[in-house]
């Protein structure tokens, strides 16, 4: 298959794995008297990306490629605020790549890889509806 379809993809796993280590050290660090109510949207939302990440790894062995085992950058530290809005900018830039790599797919006759884009898509736009609930952010 395609090679850009496993780069593409193998990018994508990168960010969600680092997405994973990211949310878990907010669930672990998170502290105040708000983060009782987030704590478990962090932790349940690493088990989201966790399940990202095994998809995606599933499919780039099934194209022939090799899955990367390496995070992108993680953010960590901060007051409750700031992870919110690091989680929240994380999920935004997943949503600007999955659709590009959507777009990728597409053009590449994948089908199947471009469903599988478009459920995780949906997970990550649920994410970031979240994060902006949370932040009080109006679109």
């Amino acid at each position: 298959m395609s090679k850009k379809i496993i780069d593409a993809l193998n990018l994508d796993r990168a960010f969600e794995l680092a997405a994973i280590i990211q949310y878990m050290g907010h669930h672990y660090e998170a502290e105040g008297m708000e983060s009782p109510a987030v704590i478990e949207i962090f932790k349940k939302t690493a088990m989201d990306e966790m399940k990202h990440a095994e998809i995606l790894a599933e499919r780039i062995v099934y194209l022939g490629g090799t899955p990367v085992q390496k995070p992108t950058e993680i953010k960590r530290g901060g007051n409750l605020k700031k992870m919110i809005e690091d989680d929240l900018g994380a999920e935004n830039g997943a949503i600007k790549r999955y659709k590009e790599h959507i777009k990728l797919a597409d053009e590449e006759g994948d089908p199947t890889t471009r469903l599988m884009l478009e459920e995780i898509l949906a997970d990550e736009e649920g994410h970031a509806d979240t994060w902006e609930t949370t932040l009080g952010i109006r679109k």
